[in-house]
């Protein structure tokens, strides 16, 4: 077989793409390219700039173009959901989107991922995962020796990154969960959801009165340097938790992470969430086993400019 040369696409290069707004920062197609070609496989993947109100658009061009699958990131997840064709249980369960894989139907009818079919034709659908929230708990406890069940979180955000944490960690029944968001009236409503679902959590709004185990930022706050910090630190200062998970993984330490880290705290960025998140969507796309620790090698070599 011919070597792949990396990067060096052809007519049958199978596609594959983060949509979000931003997206430059983007680490995942150091991480899926590097996978790619250890997988042996004519695939590439790409960052593509799509705003909100062109979602629609830009999935559908995907679709049209043969696309294998796309990842999405902010502000897409929660937008997502509706415009999918299927939704795994994931999806249906957390209400966000991140992975699509596109399929067709094979030779005998069945809907299977058009990166598993050698020549797909028809009709194609979009099936909607969430592969997040499991990545989040998996590298909560691989970062900060977290394990989330009994543990008390305060919890940054109430989109759909936050909407898929906070019902994920109910799911672990976690000791508490404290919501704060810019717009309490969407904290008020993730409440009441997880209320509604009967979860065994007890759930606050606002800042908890003594320590926590994690202050976990699921908002996009800390992409850029003039950020302000995610929490008001003057209500919750950080001396009052063990550790901090900030979902930003670029810049490596965010504002947040640097002053948790003066204050004591163990902390921890958005990488491990952003590895095991994209292992499964690959699975999901070529039905092979990812090769993790070579995408986890590309993310540092990305991020911090080290692959060690």
């Amino acid at each position: 077989m011919t070597p792949l040369i990396r990067n060096s696409p052809t007519a049958r290069t199978r596609l594959l793409a983060v949509f979000g707004s931003p997206v430059r920062h983007s680490a995942s197609p150091a991480m899926h390219n590097a996978a790619l070609e250890e997988l042996g496989l004519d695939w590439t993947y790409v960052a593509c700039a799509v705003e909100p109100e062109h979602l629609r658009e830009a999935l559908d061009g995907a679709r049209r173009m043969g696309f294998a699958g796309v990842n999405l990131t902010v502000p897409h997840k929660q937008l997502a959901v509706p415009l999918m064709d299927v939704l795994d249980p994931t999806a249906r369960e957390y209400g966000a989107v991140n992975t699509v894989v596109f399929e067709a139907e094979d030779a005998e009818g069945l809907w299977r991922p058009v990166g598993q079919l050698r020549d797909p034709s028809g009709p194609v659908r979009l099936h909607g995962y969430n592969t997040d929230a499991d990545a989040l708990v998996r590298a909560l406890g691989e970062d900060l020796a977290v394990e989330a069940r009994a543990s008390r979180i305060l919890l940054l955000g109430a989109g759909g990154a936050a909407r898929a944490a906070a019902l994920r960690l109910a799911d672990e029944q976690v000791g508490g969960l404290w919501l704060v968001n810019r717009s309490m009236e969407k904290a008020e409503a993730l409440a009441r959801e997880i209320a509604d679902r009967s979860l065994v959590t007890e759930i606050h709004l606002g800042y908890p009165e003594g320590d926590v185990e994690v202050v976990l930022n699921a908002t996009s706050l800390g992409l850029q340097e003039s950020d302000a910090l995610p929490l008001d630190t003057r209500r919750f200062p950080l001396t009052r938790a063990d550790g901090v998970y900030d979902m930003v993984y670029r810049p490596a330490e965010t504002r947040l992470l640097r002053a948790a880290r003066e204050a004591g705290c163990r902390t921890a960025n958005g990488l491990g969430m952003l590895l095991y998140q994209g292992a499964a969507a690959l699975e999901l796309w070529t039905g092979r086993p990812a090769p993790v620790e070579t995408m986890r090698r590309a993310l540092k070599a990305e991020v911090y400019g080290t692959a060690s």
